[in-house]
């Protein structure tokens, strides 16, 4: 008998109110008993296969084939189950049908000239490549993941019994299926399956949103998976302040964007009106080349025309203007946030082109700045105030952004811990000592776990409509200091420096240098004194994070601490190929250990389907369990042993009639 079984047994009663409503449910000896036996039998189950991805960046596509394809897990099985059986063309035609699966039939459908063969010969290789995925599972969470439609065939050929007599009933489904014109999708269903079961948990570490064009894409991607989560990064601060109707984040928000000419999302995906900023800019700067502020892709894109390019540039430059304005009023607002630094207009002079930092002068690269009075630098322009009128309308008015930003905060939060592992975005803010920095929030002082427990609240503040409106306000204006403040958890450095990044040259002024955790988490002692200070347990217990892109063309090493750290920003964004060599890390965490998956760029998802390319990837073991871990060894398996005790506890009192069966 298992020893927790044994155990319970003669354990301590639990309250007579929760036996109660447990036999509600489980109402004699019989049924209590079942469940026990089911849950045990789900205890001793492999682990689920947890993906953990960070820094996005609104690269739908490369984002989209990773979890279609598993971070590669399903082309492995594929090659396993008929790697000797088929050739080469075969295997990837087979691998790119089950990731777009009605595209690729489409394809299939205009060449093949034989279909009913192939739709004979491919549905048999999908009903074992789901054999094969769903193995781990119990045939309870295997049945919750079919669609209704083809709930029952599926099942059947699922749990088909290796016999003769009952080999013409199986192939008569397959034939039914093809004669009654549902093949295209049965197929389309099953890939689908194949493609959840696939990866049982999804941890997204932050930064879904900016640079990328399909932020809101893979938002709407996510509302497909049942279960993920996300721990909010920076950019995602920003846009959740953004829609909160912070005045600097939406500035931030629209620089960013303009910088990579990133529109779909703002336009296609939230409809926010960019009309009235385009107008303003063409009547302040329509004589200004504002060529520094042109956007960050190649001068020879032919999507993006001449006039296009300077249209987004001057806009640029508008919103960039109106961003150290209202940030100098935030600033000013709260001055317990230390970031008068960052209010540099004054600091211009005009006449000579220079602007003084530090005690030294730089000469800017631009000065050509018609709405910045000298001699009241912060203040908006009439024509500035309108126009942020508007677009701060158009943020917080926006349906399908207040919709996905709902979904951060159901699925969200500043750090998660999932079977010992402490996921964040960015950093804990540290002391030079390694001790944990406190930060004051409303007149706390907190640091580690109740600093980011009590930094959740306040986000969540800003669209509580039964929070104290100076909460409210304070929680508004607190998304800027997430996105940029020094002791911000999601930020960690010295400062932000957009201004001088834009305007001079000078590399000393423009660094930005990093917090105290950056520099100490290569070293074990200090990530188990985070992991003590979360709660974290567990023998093999880990930090995992991205934020900081890991420069692994370079030779970086994203493994750290000796194994206790992982840092997984690998540069989805194309604007980061360059720096990491890469595009885009996948941690995989299966019942055997932890394997993390190096990413090379993605091509197009129309090359994927007609050339049948894939994502080449590399995969690198990190930790290898000393046993394959079951469900037992997980937070699950904490949870189904507490209702295994109350059951065990429901069980002895039917047995004893303490509990009246019913």
């Amino acid at each position: 008998m298992n020893n927790n079984l044994q155990k319970n047994l003669s354990g301590n009663e639990h309250n007579p109110r929760v036996l109660e409503l447990l036999s509600q449910t489980f109402d004699d000896v019989q049924s209590a008993a079942t469940e026990i036996i089911n849950l045990e039998a789900i205890m001793n189950l492999p682990k689920g296969t947890e993906h953990f991805v960070a820094d996005i960046h609104g690269e739908h596509e490369a984002f989209s084939h990773i979890l279609r394809n598993a971070s590669g897990n399903i082309k492995q099985k594929v090659y396993e189950l008929f790697g000797n059986s088929l050739r080469e063309e075969d295997l990837r035609q087979l691998c790119t049908l089950i990731y777009y699966p009605k595209r690729k039939l489409n394809h299939i459908k205009s060449t093949e000239k034989n279909l009913e063969d192939f739709y004979q010969v491919t549905l048999h290789q999908l009903v074992k490549v789901l054999q094969r995925v769903s193995s781990k599972y119990t045939r309870s969470k295997v049945r919750k993941a079919l669609p209704k439609s083809f709930a029952y065939i599926i099942e059947e050929l699922l749990h088909r019994e290796p016999t003769i007599n009952k080999q013409p009933y199986y192939n008569r489904i397959v034939e039914t299926i093809i004669s009654t014109g549902q093949a295209d999708q049965f197929i389309h269903a099953i890939c689908d399956v194949i493609q959840r079961l696939s990866i049982d948990h999804l941890h997204i570490l932050g930064d879904i949103y900016d640079r990328g064009p399909g932020a809101h894409i893979i938002m709407e991607t996510l509302q497909k998976y049942r279960d993920y989560d996300i721990q909010w990064g920076n950019h995602d601060a920003l846009w959740m302040g953004a829609c909160a109707g912070n005045e600097s984040c939406i500035a931030n928000v629209l620089r960013i964007s303009l910088r990579y000419d990133n529109m779909a999302t703002l336009e296609d995906g939230y409809g926010i009106n960019l009309v009235p900023l385009a107008t303003f800019a063409m009547e302040v700067y329509g004589d200004d080349p504002c060529k520094i502020f042109e956007p960050k892709i190649p001068s020879d894109d032919s999507a993006l025309s001449q006039k296009s390019r300077q249209l987004i540039a001057r806009m640029h430059k508008a919103i960039t203007v109106i961003q150290f304005k209202t940030e100098a009023a935030l600033i000013n607002r709260h001055p317990e946030w230390k970031m008068d630094d960052r209010n540099l207009l004054h600091l211009i002079d005009f006449e000579k082109g220079t602007v003084h930092i530090d005690g030294n002068d730089y000469e800017l690269l631009d000065y050509n700045f018609p709405t910045i009075d000298p001699k009241d630098p912060y203040k908006l322009t009439e024509e500035e105030e309108d126009l942020l009128n508007k677009l701060t309308h158009s943020f917080t008015s926006s349906e399908n952004l207040r919709r996905h930003i709902s979904t951060f905060l159901s699925h969200g939060n500043l750090y998660g811990i999932y079977n010992s592992n402490l996921l964040f975005h960015a950093s804990i803010p540290m002391n030079e000592d390694g001790s944990l920095k406190k930060v004051n929030i409303l007149g706390k002082e907190l640091a580690g776990k109740e600093l980011l427990d009590e930094l959740g609240l306040v986000m969540r503040a800003a669209f509580n409509e039964d929070c104290e409106d100076e909460k409210r306000d304070f929680a508004r204006d607190y998304y800027f200091y997430l996105w940029c403040g020094p002791d911000s958890p999601l930020f960690d450095k010295s400062k932000m420096a957009t201004l001088e990044r834009y305007l001079t040259t000078d590399k000393g002024v423009q660094h930005e240098e990093k917090g105290f955790y950056y520099k100490l988490r290569n070293q074990e002692e200090y990530c188990d004194k985070i992991l003590d200070a979360f709660g974290v347990t567990g023998e093999h217990r880990h930090i995992i994070n991205g934020h900081v892109p890991v420069k692994a063309g370079k030779g970086e090493n994203p493994i750290k601490a000796n194994g206790k750290l992982m840092v997984i920003d690998g540069g989805f964004s194309k604007a980061y190929h360059n720096t990491t060599g890469i595009a885009g890390y996948t941690l995989i965490y299966r019942s055997r250990g932890f394997e993390l998956v190096q990413h090379e760029p993605f091509t197009t998802t129309e090359d994927a389907i007609l050339s049948g390319t894939d994502i080449r990837s590399t995969t690198k073991i990190v930790e290898i369990n000393a046993h394959h871990l079951c469900v037992r060894d997980t937070d699950k398996g904490t949870e189904l042993q507490e209702q295994i005790n109350e059951l065990m506890e429901l069980l002895r009192a039917y047995r004893n009639g303490t509990v009246k069966s019913r």
